[in-house]
């Protein structure tokens, strides 16, 4: 098949593409007639389709989670990084919330202790990996109990102690609160949410 060259093509001044010159009226009043370049993106879109094009391509739209307006092609960046209500997980208690309450929340929740199963000492979250890379397993106010444990724990053949088990009261206990507060939080992220769209 031959290639056509420059001089059998003209350029349709509507939607400049390289036309053959023996169809360039036909198209020139097809084109004119049919379609109109888009404002914002350049392309050639039908008449009776551009004001769709726009809405589902162009037009600004609202986060669903924190409804603030943006462009369309930033949205999915926005609710996976940007967005203050995106759903954010708690490093220290692995609880999830929205991400505007955040540091707030693991401010309190880094500050709560834990017991160090090889020192004995009570620990902040915040602090807990620097501590467990550091601990010798010797509690600190009380070396003399802690070698003691450690000897007999290595007559018994090197068998680490165990940490206590939490009572099953208590891990009821915590299951209780953990689901109170997702019931309390969804509710009042589902009545935010119902305002900002009544507004």
């Amino acid at each position: 098949m031959a290639i056509a060259s420059d001089e059998t093509t003209r350029i349709c001044s509507h939607c400049e593409r390289a036309i053959p010159s023996s169809n360039i009226d036909l198209h020139s009043a097809h084109c004119f007639r049919n379609l109109e370049k888009c404002k914002v993106c350049g392309d050639m879109v039908p008449k009776k389709h551009a004001e769709e094009h726009f809405l589902n391509t162009h037009a600004p739209v609202a986060c669903s989670l924190c409804s603030e307006t943006m462009e369309r092609e930033i949205l999915a960046i926005h609710k996976g990084e940007n967005c203050p209500q995106r759903i954010v997980t708690c490093e220290f208690c692995e609880f999830p919330l929205p991400a505007i309450d955040l540091a707030e929340h693991q401010e309190v929740c880094g500050n709560r202790t834990e017991l160090c199963h090889l020192c004995n000492r009570y620990i902040r979250l915040r602090e807990r990996y620097n501590h467990e890379s550091r601990c010798t397993g010797i509690a600190e106010n009380n070396m003399g109990s802690s070698r003691d444990v450690r000897a007999a724990e290595r007559e018994q053949g090197g068998r680490r102690r165990q940490p206590p088990e939490y009572s099953r009261r208590r891990l009821l206990f915590t299951i209780a609160i953990t689901g109170i507060a997702v019931l309390l939080g969804s509710l009042f992220f589902q009545k935010k949410t119902e305002t900002s769209q009544v507004h």
